[in-house]
């Protein structure tokens, strides 16, 4: 399947995976632990925004905190199911009698996970984040069919016309620009994603942060003279929380830096989400054809573990 068609399979995605969840009890357990890399690694950031009834902690990592015992609901998610750090955490967790779950396409976490969802194989990690994503978030009781019926809608028009997006990646192309991408709360993972899909799809270097915490700290290099010429500022956010909103116009009007303002659409924050992820996947596929990027190429990261393998 092109990459294309796997952007485009994202809504599908949603669709076939509405009945999908663990059966579990959640009043069991006091904290849930997310663990994966990569395009695996971003739902538990994505699970992190959309759910507070729990603690719950993302590990990108070898190794799992301390805390995690029979009362953690730990969740491994890994697409080849072969990933390292995520097998190795995995199996901390299994030792510590944690209640283990496991989203993957196979490989060893299938092996070791017994209470495993098998999701379909043959995509890039990063881009069946559907698959991986929404069957927690409804074992959560985060996302209902009225919400994946809308994300569905909205995916599907946005698939149908990009062209306002393509246009941001024109103009970083033509500018020859490093993309920073601004959140704001609570979507502090999709600026993330946008940063990971740019530098993965497109493959440039990019930067995230987010409001406010930038104010603390970015404010004072936006200041700089360089700044017009090296980056291009987007800014995601929903025109929801006025005193955020009154931020980004604070920030723009000090430094005169003038954002990309890019506005969610959707009738609940988990659609809005997904929605803004979306558009990142578009964004970031534009400016790799500009570029004369294959998007699927990741061969350098594939050499990299196979190098780690050897040693």
């Amino acid at each position: 399947m092109e990459y294309i068609e796997e952007i485009r399979q994202f809504k599908e995605q949603i669709k076939f995976s509405e009945d999908k969840k663990f059966d579990v009890n959640l009043e069991s357990f006091k904290n849930i632990v997310i663990s994966g890399m990569g395009g695996s690694g971003i739902v538990g950031n994505i699970v992190k925004d959309l759910y507070s009834n729990k603690p719950v902690v993302v590990i990108n990592d070898y190794n799992i905190p301390n805390f995690v015992d029979n009362s953690t609901l730990f969740v491994a998610v890994s697409y080849s199911g072969n990933t390292e750090e995520t097998i190795s955490s995995t199996e901390q967790a299994i030792k510590k009698g944690a209640k283990v779950l496991a989203i993957t396409s196979g490989g060893k976490l299938k092996e070791i996970v017994k209470d495993s969802i098998i999701i379909p194989s043959s995509f890039q990690p990063r881009a069946a984040l559907g698959y991986m994503a929404i069957p927690i978030l409804n074992t959560l009781g985060v996302s209902d069919k009225n919400q994946l019926n809308e994300l569905y809608e909205l995916l599907s028009e946005l698939d149908s016309n990009h062209d306002e997006f393509d246009n941001i990646a024109k103009e970083i192309f033509e500018g020859k620009k490093i993309p920073v991408i601004y959140g704001v709360p609570p979507y502090f993972s999709v600026s993330y994603r946008w940063k990971t899909q740019f530098n993965e799809n497109a493959k440039v270097i990019a930067y995230s942060s987010n409001f406010s915490e930038l104010n603390h700290n970015d404010t004072m290099a936006l200041k700089e003279t360089y700044r017009k010429r090296l980056f291009y500022f987007i800014c995601l956010h929903d025109g929801l929380d006025q005193r955020i909103e009154k931020r980004i116009s604070i920030t723009q009007n000090l430094t005169k830096v003038n954002f990309k303002l890019i506005k969610a659409k959707g009738s609940t924050f988990f659609v809005r989400e997904f929605y803004l992820i979306h558009v990142g996947d578009w964004v970031t596929y534009s400016l790799a054809l500009l570029r004369n990027k294959d998007p699927e190429n990741v061969r350098l990261i594939e050499k990299l573990k196979k190098e780690l393998e050897k040693s």
